[in-house]
């Protein structure tokens, strides 16, 4: 049994894996907190998009 959770605590395959997820999860809990300053964030640029894009006129 020891043999056995030596050789697993040593056994690096997979890391990556768990690396990535680790970062995925960090990212997604970001995105979660602060979720209405970025809704917010996209709303005031797509409506200075759209403000924008009534005055645009390609014949000048």
């Amino acid at each position: 049994m020891k043999n056995f959770m030596t050789e697993f605590w040593n056994d690096e395959e997979g890391l990556q894996t768990l690396e990535i997820m680790l970062i995925i999860a960090v990212i997604v809990a970001i995105a979660l907190i602060f979720r209405k300053e970025i809704v917010a964030w996209i709303q005031k640029l797509v409506g200075f998009g759209n403000d924008n894009i009534d005055e645009f006129n390609p014949q000048n």
